[in-house]
């Protein structure tokens, strides 16, 4: 039982990378023996946890080291020290054996436990007898990991944590502290260079920025009443309900009474509501986990797993999403594996090697946003992913993710030059591995949470984006459930921002879009991207003046209530907001008071209902079956007049007039012979339109009906039979 003095003087130096075997209580030839450090103390007496006495150890050095035979077998020990007129109690992390086990072991060296939240990061519970927090980090490479924290004065020899050499993770239970304490970890890498204080990859809550430590929490305590809403989810096909997202930014939606961010519960009680009054269907939230810089919006996330403390305590954000289902709302989450910033706390050189990125910027570097590129070929780094995206599901019940950036994730040379990226093994510039983590995440997200759906900001034409995954399909496939339209948004954007009198000649800008409307399961975004950076917002887009602006939005949007896909607006432009957006401020929602922009949300909110109750509009939003053309060729008038369709449904026709020309009549041929009832106008009166309309609706006669159409407006016209 007697160390080497080099081991000895390394412990008490706080360099030794496994104070496990000389800590704690071990079976030895004399009984059980014991050693502890309690730097301070004079004399340590050994106790059982239930306070049996068992024996008082021996100081054998002055900077606190005691050791002895105690009574009993080796077990858990508490010390009660005393040292220069003090007295106190210390229980001793080392005399507790391990809490993960082989199962773990063998679970996450294969890259396939997908509960690993619940055993790595912080995890308050109670062990051999005592309360306290389980520990657990990955770092294969590191010499030493320590935890440090408040409760240990931030030392980094006080509690180094052990290893498990087989899977490179490190742990240690530290009995007696309980919620709300900040910690990190301090690495000594494989060179013996000391990391900069490292967080928590798994940490569940973080101290509000600009401080940057993990923060220990409470095992999750809220009381889920959202079983009917997760039931009916998980009894439908996404594709064919009615799906209309609110994009929303936590921070700028609203501000409180001194310009501070909403808490979970305040914007519960003011944002649930205007989104059910509004019609839609979901909220999807802008980055919520937690970031240390604002104006990334959360895309440079540091905390993967923690809801931000900008917004409260993370069973806020449960309450938030648990009130939003007894409302009927859905809520979707953006998620961003594509990158992760290199600032010193994070993910970057985690253990002082490339341990969750590449080591040659080549692979592990992107130009744009000066950020890391996660190593998606390393088994670790693909389940600590698909880890997390199983987790805001589960844990926080969210009804889907929205994958930012997945173009960037695809290809080896995106955003860069000849020489400055690396081709794959077969000479191409797909990045196969990519590839593969995000067939791997579809999966594991749509085969084990039913009623959850996936979304993929794609801006290329990658082919099966939103196909299924089948391992016998083809390797292109993504698995995703929908897809963002980006060409839809550009070609629609750039024509409704041409002056009315030159869209003639750029009719091919909507008739296009419909060439492939069909090629993936849609979702047809007007998102925050187009409404910052001097792009200003959607108001502004709009050709012409102040009233031919109004009116080219209102005909906007009901062209695209009634255009083929699902639907995604941005906070803000469902009342015209006039100023590009800002993550410092909150809305303008003084404008909605004016007639012109109250009108224009009113139009979005009976646009929503509209969609909603009529299954010719969403029930084949994703099927070419859903969609005819009435009038595709009169470039000459700017009209565009198509059909949307159900199977059982009476159809609707979709009419727009993009130029400030009222044409009456105008002749659309239709299906059916007999009244067609007007149930949308974007010129209504009650719209801050012209008024001009078919007073309710038009007969068809002959395959055809004579139809007053409004200069600058969409009106539809349901089949009344």
């Amino acid at each position: 039982m007697t160390p080497p003095r080099g081991a000895i003087a390394a412990l008490l130096e706080g360099r030794h990378d496994d104070p496990f075997s000389l800590l704690g209580s071990f079976t030895g030839p004399a009984g059980t023996f014991a050693r502890t450090l309690i730097p301070g103390a004079e004399t340590a007496e050994a106790h059982d946890l239930s306070g049996v006495s068992l024996g008082r150890l021996t100081r054998i050095d002055d900077r606190g080291l005691f050791e002895g035979t105690i009574a009993g077998d080796p077990q858990p020990i508490a010390y009660r020290a005393q040292g220069y007129g003090a007295e106190w109690w210390v229980t001793d992390p080392y005399s507790f054996g391990p809490v993960l086990g082989p199962t773990d072991d063998y679970l996450i060296a294969e890259g396939s436990h997908f509960r690993l939240y619940d055993k790595m990061g912080a995890h308050l519970i109670t062990h051999q007898g005592a309360a306290g927090v389980h520990f657990a980090v990955w770092a294969p490479n590191a010499r030493r990991v320590s935890v440090v924290g408040d409760f240990n004065d931030w030392n980094d020899t006080r509690h180094v944590m052990r290893r498990r050499g087989d899977i490179g993770v490190w742990e240690i239970f530290l009995p007696n502290i309980g919620a709300g304490r900040s910690y990190k970890f301090a690495i000594l890498g494989p060179d013996g260079t000391l990391q900069p204080l490292k967080a928590d990859p798994f940490a569940f809550a973080a101290e509000l920025r600009p401080k940057t430590a993990s923060l220990t929490t409470t095992p999750p305590s809220h009381v889920w009443g959202d079983a009917a809403h997760r039931q009916t989810w998980s009894t439908v096909d996404p594709r064919r309900v009615p799906v209309s997202i609110y994009e929303v930014h936590a921070g700028s939606w609203d501000r409180d009474a001194n310009g501070w961010y909403l808490s979970w519960d305040a914007l519960a009680d003011r944002l649930i509501p205007y989104v059910v009054d509004m019609g839609f269907t979901h909220i999807e939230f802008m980055p919520i986990s937690e970031h240390p810089y604002d104006p990334s919006w959360g895309y440079q996330t540091t905390g993967l797993y923690a809801p931000s403390a900008r917004f409260g305590d993370p069973d806020g954000f449960a309450r938030f999403v648990d009130g939003a289902h007894r409302a009927g709302i859905g809520v979707l989450l953006d998620w961003v594996p594509a990158h992760f910033p290199v600032d010193p706390h994070g993910l970057t050189r985690f253990d002082g090697t490339a341990l969750y990125e590449h080591e040659d910027p080549r692979l592990g570097f992107h130009p744009d946003w000066q950020t890391a590129i996660y190593n998606f070929g390393r088994r670790e780094v693909r389940s600590f992913l698909i880890n997390n995206a199983l987790f805001w599901a589960e844990r926080y019940h969210v009804d889907g993710l929205r994958v930012d950036a997945v173009a960037s994730m695809l290809y080896r040379d995106y955003s860069r030059e000849a020489g400055e990226w690396i081709p794959n093994a077969e000479g191409g510039r797909e990045n196969w591995e990519a590839v593969g983590f995000l067939r791997d995440m579809n999966r594991a997200l749509y085969g084990k949470e039913d009623g959850v759906f996936t979304v993929a900001e794609e801006s290329t034409s990658w082919p099966g984006v939103s196909a299924p995954a089948f391992d016998d399909g083809p390797r292109t496939n993504l698995g995703f459930g929908f897809k963002w339209n980006m060409g839809w948004m550009h070609d629609t954007l750039q024509y409704f921002a041409r002056e009315p009198v030159h869209r003639r000649h750029h009719h091919g800008e909507i008739t296009f879009g419909f060439v492939y409307a069909f090629d993936e399961n849609f979702v047809l975004p007007l998102s925050h991207d187009e409404v910052v950076h001097g792009k200003g917002s959607l108001l502004t887009k709009m050709a012409g003046d102040d009233w031919q602006q109004f009116a080219n939005l209102r005909a906007y949007y009901a062209f695209m209530w009634g255009y083929p896909g699902k639907k995604l607006l941005f906070m803000g432009q469902e009342f015209a907001q006039r100023q590009e957006w800002s993550e410092d401020r909150a809305l303008d929602w003084h404008l909605d008071r004016s007639a012109a922009h109250g009108g224009v949300r009113k139009l979005v909110r009976d646009l929503n209902r509209l969609y909603r109750d009529t299954p010719a509009l969403h029930a084949r939003d994703c099927e070419p079956d859903g969609f005819e053309w009435l009038i595709g060729d009169d470039a000459a008038n700017s009209v565009f007049a198509w059909l949307r369709k159900a199977p059982g449904e009476r159809p609707v026709a979709v009419i727009a007039n993009l130029t400030p020309v009222a044409r009456a009549p105008y002749r659309i041929p239709l299906p059916h012979d007999g009244r067609w009832r007007e149930i949308i106008n974007s010129d209504a009166h009650d719209y801050w339109g012209s008024g001009l309309g078919n007073l309710g609706g038009v007969e068809a006669q002959g395959g055809a009906a004579w139809v007053t159409l409004p200069p600058l407006a969409t009106v539809m016209l349901q089949f009344d039979g």
